[in-house]
């Protein structure tokens, strides 16, 4: 499925074609430690192996480093899931942004807390 994606730049207007799908949100809101969720809240590793269900999640394997960026605000029966990246010695999951059980990893190191409340986005749970 392509989506055609508007970019305005002063001056300047591109159109890309995009291939995926919006999934699902999880979550209406996420917490952040910025307004735009750019800066990494902390590194963290995982206690076991987690096989990602669909595309929004990412593959980790036991003893793995994460950065996480955001993490959902936990919704009635929904799971608590943040949202990270792998960092390793060249595993096909690194730079990969996507979503994993908040029970899965332990906090090596928290950078900044995450205290900003943001929405959601339909970008946040878009797949390629």
């Amino acid at each position: 499925m392509a989506r055609i994606l508007l970019l305005f730049l002063p001056g300047l207007v591109a159109v890309c074609a995009v291939h995926g799908i919006f999934m699902d949100r999880l979550a209406s809101k996420k917490l952040c430690a910025d307004d735009e969720c750019v800066y990494t809240i902390s590194l963290a590793r995982a206690q076991e192996d987690y096989n990602a269900p669909d595309c929004r999640f990412i593959n980790v394997k036991k003893g793995q480093q994460i950065y996480v960026y955001s993490k959902l605000v936990k919704e009635n029966e929904a799971g608590e899931f943040w949202a990270g990246s792998v960092y390793g010695d060249g595993q096909d999951e690194m730079g990969v942004v996507g979503y994993f059980p908040s029970n899965l990893v332990k906090e090596q190191h928290v950078y900044q807390e995450a205290t900003k409340e943001v929405p959601t986005t339909d970008i946040d749970f878009f797949c390629e």
